[in-house]
């Protein structure tokens, strides 16, 4: 009698009730605080310490490595993926890095706390620099953990809007809740707190699964296997591609020396200009450069030319240091480009249009409300920063819910139509705000004022959050999703 398999992988809504049952799903949650809150604190919130204390951190020009952290993390994520770090490594794969960022950012944020910027600022600024590699550390780290971790009953789709989730809670603690705390207590003190906070995420990081390390050794024997690209071909790919990292990291490090040592009183090179000019340079010498690399060597060697025809034997020392550094820079788009194809070209093209509307709005959204639209401070504060977070939030829980009952891919496409349909709602704003107006009576929402005016804004900015949430999750979980598990690190950090 024939066996009938029974397929017991939950769907629908049952997989959502499974999946925010799981201990993933909490630690994922958390996860995405740990990896919100340092830049929140880093990036937005501490320039309000600084500014209410009437200092100018600009004048420090290594405080503008911050923003460096976090645009070219992705120059050092072949070390979260290749580098055993001594004496933690027996605590997992992704835990060992874990442990020591949220340390480092957990003593960030009591070294602030215990340092006076008006005396120290220099002090001040390196801590607050450091903090910041090591949160753009940490960011590598976990989204590999979330592909590494992700199963049937943890989907990676649902992995990725907790980890939004969570993220988007510690923007209102480290944003709001560190301004509402700075009018009642000192901003060390709010620091202190915050750090403590950061303390806490140490507790799930240790309580969190983790994944076995691919066997390296396997990986560098299959390098000199019969069919694999000859070594000497290899050697010349490993060159430019090298070369291009080289020059990306020299390139990152030169303007690094540059900004510390602006003659005084002349302004210091931007990382806003910077990162325009020079980044889809370094996205081109460490993505596309190496991607064209692999094309080529996959095309060989699926037609048998330029391969080894019989094994070889054990390298020597700088043969190994050779296949290390290819495995490294190489391996991860050799493998992505092998397994998608052309599809890479399209893959790319996605990442690159995804969100185009929201990159080019987003810019100009502050100066729309406050100089055209004759909005106050404090009412686009509220609407954007507090109201407009929870709007945020319940997108991500909408995509959530489409992931579970819909699927990866038409999430997707109602994340690409609603996040581009919502820019209407501002030139709707924009010519008087008809529509909106017509929503607001009909849902009874004109209420609040007679004139409309903060629920127009209101309104607008619920639309536009929603549609962002839903489609910043859809894109986190279909990155995620064509990550390899094997260069989940290096392959995630170069496809964000």
């Amino acid at each position: 009698m024939a066996t009938v398999t029974v397929d017991e992988t939950p769907k629908g809504l049952k997989l959502l009730r499974t999946a925010l049952g799981n201990r993933k799903t909490a630690i994922m949650l958390v996860f995405g605080f740990a990896a919100g809150l340092p830049y929140t604190l880093l990036i937005g919130t501490l320039n309000a310490w600084l500014g209410e204390w009437e200092i100018d951190l600009a004048t420090i020009g290594v405080v503008s490595w911050i923003g460096l952290a976090y645009a070219f993390k992705f120059l050092w994520s072949p070390l979260v993926d290749r580098v055993r770090l001594p004496g933690l490594e027996r605590l997992g794969r992704r835990r060992s890095w874990l442990i020591i960022c949220q340390l480092l950012l957990t003593a960030t944020f009591f070294a602030l706390s215990v340092s006076d910027p008006r005396l120290q600022l220099g002090w001040f600024a390196l801590v607050a620099v450091i903090g910041a590699f090591a949160s753009a550390t940490q960011d590598v780290v976990i989204d590999a953990w979330r592909i590494d971790v992700a199963d049937d009953k943890a989907p990676v789709e649902i992995l990725s809007s907790i980890y939004q989730f969570g993220y988007r809670i510690a923007a209102l603690i480290g944003g709001a809740l560190a301004l509402i705390l700075s009018e009642r207590v000192s901003w060390p003190m709010v620091y202190a707190i915050m750090g403590g906070f950061m303390a806490l995420t140490l507790i799930a990081t240790w309580l969190a699964p983790d994944t076995p390390r691919t066997e390296q050794e396997a990986e560098q024997t299959a390098l000199r296997k019969a069919g694999a690209i000859d070594p000497k071909w290899r050697a010349i790919g490993l060159a430019i591609v090298g070369a291009g990292w080289a020059w990306a990291l020299w390139t990152v490090g030169e303007f690094m020396v540059r900004v510390v040592t602006a003659a005084p009183g002349t302004p210091a090179p931007a990382v806003g200009d910077f990162t325009k000019s020079v980044g889809p340079l370094i996205v081109a010498a460490t993505v596309i450069l190496p991607a064209i690399v692999a094309a080529i060597f996959n095309w060989w060697r699926s037609r048998g030319e330029h391969v080894v025809e019989h094994d070889l034997g054990v390298p020597d020392a700088g043969g190994r240091a050779a296949d290390h550094a290819y495995s490294a820079l190489v391996l991860p788009l050799e493998e992505l480009v092998r397994r998608i194809g052309w599809g890479v070209i399209v893959v790319l093209g996605l990442i690159l249009t995804y969100r185009i509307t929201d990159n080019i709005w987003g810019s100009f959204a502050f100066p729309f409300y406050l100089q055209e639209l004759k909005y106050t401070g404090d009412e686009v504060a509220f609407a954007s920063k507090i109201f407009g977070v929870f709007m945020t939030m319940a997108g991500i829980a909408i995509g959530g819910i489409l992931f579970a009952t819909l699927g990866r891919m038409p999430t997707l496409m109602i994340g690409a139509i609603v996040a581009a349909a919502s820019n209407l709602l501002y030139a709707d704003l924009a010519s008087g705000a008809v529509g909106i107006d017509a929503f607001a009576r009909f849902f009874a929402l004109d209420t609040f004022g007679s004139d409309l005016r903060m629920v127009r804004l209101l309104i607008a900015i619920s639309g536009e959050n929603i549609a962002g949430g839903l489609a910043g999750a859809a894109f986190v979980a279909y990155l995620s999703s064509i990550t390899s598990r094997q260069f989940s690190a290096v392959q995630y950090a170069l496809l964000s």
